[in-house]
């Protein structure tokens, strides 16, 4: 008897889900007929569109606009999904009147749990919460002044990268190619740039301490975890917590926070009894907690970790899978690659290491950059956004509430905007067009509008500079004959589905300033 009433609330409760989702839907077909909905796909009661959606999802979404348009609805569970690959859909939806329509973010378990309740810059709705943490952003933290304030610490970085990979080539002989897995590289000089302007610490490199090693595991376990879940778009797998997913981001959180406390307990403590002259050079924590003491009510530690949060998520590993996808494509377009060296050794010489404001000034470095991200952008799809309120796009009626992704992956590989858009071609850039200058519509890596990345100043600086000194330094050639592995692997950020691996060999006329580093 026991057993079969074990058996019995179960199953009468996914009855239940499964009856008043069908209810739902039909009086949604019976309702929603007399609007006017983007194209769609016929869609199964309860899973709506689900099953035509595979990883990876940008290609998913592709496959549906090249059968329904530029424009397709989806029911994703019982979420209303809006996919849009067009400019003119585009800017609609991002800037013009719908600007603040969706403005919003759609709440998932991982907003909720890995993003302090959807209050981090990236996750929260807007509102007077979200304009706060946009106006420090873009006034104190990736202002010009306190760019350049820090610009001494990005370089510092980048010289001990190359004398990392240097050291690595000599101990071979420096005649000699030294074989080198390029992501750790990349990733831990962008994860130590951005924690140096934050905290002043590094904990990526050699004698890392138990704190480092602590940090290094966390953001692995961010980067896996990050992401929409099948829970999110079927209430009843929500309930049960389908696959533990969501005690696995709360454990994940848990441990996040308090890493990120000790940092801002640690910097409260010794702020004060800190020099005036280093008070001038504060990194980016000294800055919020000053804030803090004006403004309480909103600085509160919990803001501070959501925003060194933010920063860590969003500079630092899209940053270097960038630079991943940039390196692997001048190894498969060698041509480039010389063009490349003999643009950085125009600006630069072989006489001083390339800085970070001469690099912002090479523009090829700067086009092989933005064609690296108009064919890989970091994130494909953008952040998901969400209308606050019935609108309409195209012409079309978009209903509140309505999720909405931009897919990147497939308007910036339009045949229609693009000439040969598969093939890496950063020339397409040397007259301003297709993407330089003013906003376009069909190349908006760092997305547009009120949500578009505060960041996306300082990535270009960053990026820039780090391949430009990887360039400059080395000789880079591919282990094997043919081209490099380009395959996507699946994630928020597009990773390469195989890290590269390359030769990495000390240019001659560089060999000096390397030594001397």
């Amino acid at each position: 008897m026991e057993e079969a009433r074990n058996w019995l609330i179960p199953t009468s409760v996914f009855i239940l889900f499964f009856l008043l989702h069908l209810s739902k839907y039909i009086l949604h077909q019976i309702h929603g007929k007399h609007k006017k909905l983007p194209p769609s796909p016929p869609s199964l009661p309860i899973i709506g569109h689900l099953h035509l959606i595979k990883q990876p999802l940008q290609r998913s979404f592709h496959s549906l606009a090249q059968k329904y348009g530029h424009m397709v609805f989806l029911k994703l569970g019982t979420r209303k999904v809006l996919v849009v690959s067009s400019p003119a859909a585009v800017e609609e939806c991002l800037t013009k009147s719908n600007d603040i329509i969706f403005a919003n973010r759609p709440k998932t378990l991982s907003s909720k749990n890995l993003n302090y309740d959807s209050k981090t810059i990236g996750f929260a709705s807007y509102g007077d919460h979200w304009r706060n943490l946009r106006r420090l952003t873009t006034l104190e933290l990736f202002s010009t002044n306190r760019l350049a304030m820090l610009e001494s610490v990005r370089e510092e970085e980048v010289q001990f990268l190359v004398k990392q990979l240097f050291q690595e080539c000599s101990n071979a002989g420096q005649t000699q190619k030294s074989k080198v897995e390029v992501r750790p590289k990349i990733v831990g000089v962008a994860f130590n740039m951005m924690l140096r302007m934050i905290s002043g610490k590094r904990y990526y490199g050699t004698d890392i301490d138990e704190e480092g090693k602590e940090f290094q595991t966390l953001m692995k376990e961010f980067t896996a975890i990050q992401g929409a879940s099948i829970n999110d778009f079927i209430p009843i797998l929500k309930l049960i917590d389908f696959q533990g997913v969501e005690k696995k981001m709360v454990e994940l959180m848990k441990r996040a926070d308090s890493f990120f406390q000790k940092l801002i307990d640690e910097h409260r403590r010794n702020y004060e009894s800190v020099s005036n002259e280093s008070k001038m050079k504060k990194n980016m924590i000294d800055v919020m907690l000053e804030l803090q003491q004006k403004e309480p009510q909103f600085y509160t530690d919990e803001t501070v970790k959501g925003v060194i949060l933010a920063m860590l998520i969003a500079g630092s590993e899209t940053s270097a899978i960038t630079m991943e996808w940039a390196v692997s494509l001048l190894l498969n377009n060698p041509q480039k690659m010389k063009k490349l060296q003999h643009e950085i050794e125009t600006h630069a010489g072989h006489d001083q290491l390339l800085n970070e404001s001469n690099a912002a000034k090479i523009k090829y470095l700067q086009n092989v950059i933005t064609e690296t991200l108009r064919i890989y952008p970091v994130a494909p799809l953008l952040i998901p956004h969400e209308s606050s309120t019935d609108c309409k796009v195209c012409c079309y009626d978009i209903p509140k509430g309505t999720m909405l992704f931009v897919n990147l992956w497939t308007l910036q590989r339009d045949p229609n905007l693009w000439t040969n858009p598969l093939e890496f071609v950063p020339e397409r850039f040397e007259g301003g067009d297709d993407g330089g200058g003013e906003v376009c519509y069909n190349m908006i890596p760092f997305g547009a509008g009120r949500r578009a990345c505060p960041g996306a100043g300082l990535a270009k600086r960053v990026m820039g500079h780090v391949l430009g000194a990887l360039i400059q330094c080395f000789d880079w050639e591919k282990i094997e004959d043919g081209e490099v592995d380009m395959t996507e692997g699946i994630g928020l950020s597009l990773p390469k589905a195989e890290p590269l691996v390359a030769f990495c060999k000390p240019r001659q006329e560089m060999i000096n300033i390397l030594s001397d580093i």
